[in-house]
């Protein structure tokens, strides 16, 4: 299994590594602190996101290795289940 392969985790993982290329310029620049805070949490919440797409990932690779194919039915009824991870 790959999460490289899946281009929304990509996509969230390099948006999380700009957020944190901004915060980087933004001490160098010496900017003001609640800008800065309001950045970091830019990068918390995509990270955050980053990893609640991969565990979702990790989920439905290795359900799909256990069950083959989900169907949609079984897609629906795991809805809740993907649902709880968002307090991971």
């Amino acid at each position: 299994m790959s999460h490289a392969n899946n281009p929304e985790i990509m996509g969230r993982l390099r948006r999380a590594e700009g957020h944190l290329a901004a915060v980087l310029r933004m001490v160098a620049e010496g900017r003001d602190g609640l800008a800065i805070a309001q950045q970091l949490q830019a990068v918390i919440r995509a990270l955050e996101k980053s990893k609640q797409m991969i565990i979702h990932d990790h989920i439905d690779h290795h359900l799909g290795e256990i069950a083959g194919p989900l169907s949609p039915e079984l897609k629906e009824k795991l809805a809740g289940f993907r649902e709880i991870t968002k307090y991971l």
